[in-house]
């Protein structure tokens, strides 16, 4: 190595293992406590239990629902700062076959701005295109410019569809969402 080249990054993306469960966990808490402050009562986001989290995403991963089912972890080293679900499209108005959804889209907040988001989406959309599916589908908060901006940077757009969701089954929680598409393309 010449003395102006820097070392890379040890960082990739692959399917999750049984044994990411704990790092998918910790870092969706985290997320969570970020993303929901000031939505969620902090009672609720302190009551957030990384192992039981844990224990549900350890038996995701052992026996997903449907075989298209892929949880993708990006990793630096062989810690998990990001992941991402990808499957089939669940919206009603959507086609199991031809539409693939990403789920979750999470990325640990003290390691944003380091290509880890970029290269899960990048690593949903080869998973997506692999698994036949011809458009791609995710739902975000309405008022999250910066994952929106983000997505629509990277080839994604508006479709039109919106939903409201109620966080804690009492109608007090409620976020709003926007659908955002892109087009694989065929194999």
């Amino acid at each position: 190595m010449t003395d102006h080249q820097q070392p890379s990054a040890d960082v990739s993306v692959r399917v999750a293992w049984a044994d990411d469960a704990a790092g998918i966990a910790a870092v969706q808490v985290r997320a969570w406590r970020d993303q929901y402050a000031g939505l969620l009562p902090a009672e609720v986001l302190d009551a957030l239990d990384a192992d039981e989290f844990a224990a549900a995403w350890a038996q995701s991963l052992h026996a997903p629902k449907d075989a298209r089912n892929r949880v993708l972890v990006a990793l630096e080293r062989n810690t998990v700062r990001g992941f991402a679900v990808t499957g089939p499209a669940t919206d009603p108005d959507a086609d199991p076959i031809a539409d693939g959804e990403v789920s979750e889209l999470t990325v640990d907040p003290g390691q944003t701005h380091h290509g880890h988001g970029s290269r899960l989406v990048q690593a949903c959309a080869d998973t997506l295109r692999a698994d036949r599916f011809r458009t791609a589908l995710v739902w975000l908060n309405s008022e999250d410019d910066a994952r929106r901006a983000f997505l629509t940077g990277a080839g994604w757009a508006p479709d039109g569809a919106h939903r409201e969701l109620d966080l804690d089954g009492d109608g007090s929680v409620r976020v709003k969402q926007v659908r955002l598409h892109t087009v694989l393309g065929e194999d």
